[in-house]
């Protein structure tokens, strides 16, 4: 038996019953009644280290990333780090990867010593098949599960994110706005951030009745930090795709990869060629002129994710979903 069996066959939230194991007033008798009932039926014990539930806890918090050398990623985990040791929460943290079974092993792994709660860190984690996400599921009925920069609707998993779709679709926007329509779009995850972002660009091209936008939707499947390698992708496609006078690019470094091969080939930023990245990474600052980009927030959603944590440890309500906008920070790769 879980905590999350015990919420089912009560009728409850997994908030109530974690009050009930910690002797909250807060619940009414009868409520209480009915969950102690399910307790002693089954024979429910916490485990030695109460997982979640705040009872002799270890306040040591897992923390999964895919790959540390990630700037988004490292930066997320910096935040989350500081946040849960302001807090009182140590963290043990685990590189995973890319590859579904290494996560699942780490997964377990954390699990095993014994933490509170595990956060996921990038959308990397929530796959597009049953199968895939059932890993989470499984995890979920012994620990809370917190997803940074993702979302996935299933009991005991809480999601903070940016909206993606919608940031993208307005950066896609200003750029239209400022006539260019021949837009070479970059992106190199299919996660489920990678793939919002496509689509909010795709319905900005769609809603202002762009033709051929298809031809210059590219996708790099290189090494994240190879930023010349980044520019010889663009070169390539440069000398077999249509003419395109703006990049958005659903991360900064292939942003900074296309300034790079614009230099190359003596094309003026913006004025032959704007550029947009995505996450308002410390890469803004390291081209010339300075890289326009959309910030994602992640500073507040690191915060609001702890928060958000602390709250279900405390066995309280608190929402499954929080979702921020995204906000266009205009520099000297645009002239808009």
């Amino acid at each position: 038996m879980t905590i999350y069996d015990i919420s089912k066959k009560a009728g409850v939230s997994i908030a109530t019953v974690s009050r009930v194991l910690n002797g909250s007033d807060k619940v009414r008798p009868a409520t209480k009644k009915k969950v102690m009932d399910i307790i002693e039926k089954y024979e429910y014990a916490p485990n030695a280290f109460a997982r979640g539930l705040g009872l002799h806890s270890l306040r040591t918090i897992g923390i999964l990333c895919a790959d540390s050398s990630d700037p988004f990623l490292a930066k997320a985990v910096y935040y989350l780090e500081q946040e849960l040791q302001a807090n009182g929460y140590e963290s043990l943290l685990c590189c995973t990867g890319y590859n579904l079974d290494i996560k699942r092993n780490y997964v377990n792994l954390i699990l095993s010593k014994k933490v509170d709660s595990i956060i996921l860190v990038g959308s990397n984690f929530i796959g597009t098949t049953e199968e895939e996400n059932q890993y989470i599921k499984d995890v979920s009925s012994q620990v809370p599960i917190m997803l940074l920069n993702a979302s996935f609707d299933y009991p005991n998993v809480y999601s903070t994110l940016c909206d993606d779709y919608s940031s993208m679709q307005e950066a896609a926007n200003a750029m239209l706005d400022a006539g260019i329509t021949d837009i070479l779009y970059l992106y190199n995850s299919n996660s489920y951030s990678g793939r919002k972002k496509l689509g909010g660009f795709e319905a900005a091209m769609q809603a202002r009745g762009i033709c051929g936008y298809e031809k210059l939707i590219h996708f790099y499947d290189g090494e994240p930090d190879r930023l010349n390698d980044m520019a010889d992708f663009v070169e390539r496609i440069a000398k077999k795709a249509p003419p395109f006078h703006g990049v958005i690019a659903a991360d900064d470094s292939l942003a900074i990869g296309s300034i790079k091969y614009a230099r190359r080939h003596g094309l003026n930023v913006p004025q032959d060629l704007s550029v947009i990245g995505y996450n308002n990474s410390m890469l803004t600052a390291c081209s010339t002129p300075e890289l326009t980009s959309v910030d994602n927030r992640l500073e507040n959603q690191t915060h609001q994710l702890v928060q958000t944590l602390l709250g279900v440890l405390a066995g309280e309500e608190m929402p499954k979903k929080s979702v921020f906008s995204g906000k266009l920070i205009k520099r000297g790769t645009t002239l808009f």
